[in-house]
């Protein structure tokens, strides 16, 4: 299974593909009953397994480790994953593209910031001078065979981010990401030095990037949206609901059969898809 070539197939399709971000494995599971592509975000995994805000926390055997987890559980779904800076090295960011890879990743997104460093949609970013990041682009798009590449700026300023969109658009990377666009003027000036290389936008509730459609994205002719965070968001609100509500209810439960709340049956049930035993042969994934 060519996951990197499906994942390009959905790349050429003349509406937006989505990916959403997933944080662990059960959010992972209750995604993949809705849409066929995941956005490994690095923000949902350093609040999911650290604990932590996304500034450099992760460490890439752990983020290896939970996509193995998902390819064996998702075979058929689309996997971007967030490297970051590639662990700061550039021959690290090599050899975790290839275990990546190996894994079963669909692709990647390489970013240009330096340490330390900060979600896309934060203030404060710093960002490597545009030759390092090319130089250490282009051995990751050496190393890798069918996996996707998403090089990725954080850059600011306004010649800035005209100047390192060319620039990406112009290497070997399948996509160019430009994170933190703060309007649709801004996406289309990118669109307009980036030629027909295709383009990744990224959503992420309360950031400040403009709240736009697939029919919206579809028409400013970008080719892929992640949603990074709305599993995470979504966990945290209805987590907190539900335990406010136990402290009302002085500890009793609720009735899942008044209600109609998930509960041992059905949280089982959603769980016993995922057992690699029942799957078969991979197929490609259907865009």
């Amino acid at each position: 299974m060519r996951y990197g070539d499906a994942l390009r197939e959905a790349v050429e399709s003349p509406r937006t593909t989505p990916l959403i971000g997933i944080y662990d494995m059960y959010s992972a599971s209750i995604a993949a009953q809705h849409y066929n592509g995941f956005f490994v975000s690095g923000f949902g995994f350093a609040a999911s397994h650290y604990g932590l805000p996304d500034i450099g926390f992760i460490a890439w055997p752990d983020m290896l480790a939970f996509v193995e987890r998902l390819r064996l559980a998702f075979p058929r779904h689309h996997l971007l994953v967030d490297i970051d800076d590639g662990y700061v090295d550039p021959e690290v960011a090599c050899h975790v593209v290839q275990r990546l890879e190996h894994t079963g990743a669909s692709g990647v997104i390489l970013e240009d910031q330096k340490r330390p460093r900060r979600c896309g949609h934060a203030d404060g970013k710093l960002i490597l001078p545009l030759e390092e990041y090319l130089e250490k682009l282009n051995l990751v798009l050496s190393s890798r065979q069918d996996l996707l590449v998403v090089a990725r700026t954080d850059a600011t300023e306004e010649s800035e981010i005209m100047r390192r969109a060319q620039a990406l658009a112009e290497t070997d990377a399948d996509v160019v990401l430009v994170d933190g666009v703060r309007s649709v003027e801004w996406i289309r000036k990118i669109r307009s030095v980036t030629g027909d290389k295709p383009l990744l936008f990224n959503q992420i509730a309360g950031g400040k990037s403009p709240r736009l459609s697939l029919t919206e994205l579809s028409d400013l002719g970008v080719n892929i949206a992640i949603y990074s965070t709305p599993c995470l968001f979504a966990a945290h609100g209805a987590i907190d609901g539900a335990l406010a509500d136990l402290k009302l209810a002085d500890g009793r439960l609720p009735d899942t059969a008044e209600t109609g709340a998930v509960g041992v049956a059905g949280s089982t049930k959603l769980l016993e898809k995922n057992i690699s035993r029942h799957h078969g042969i991979p197929q490609p994934v259907s865009v």
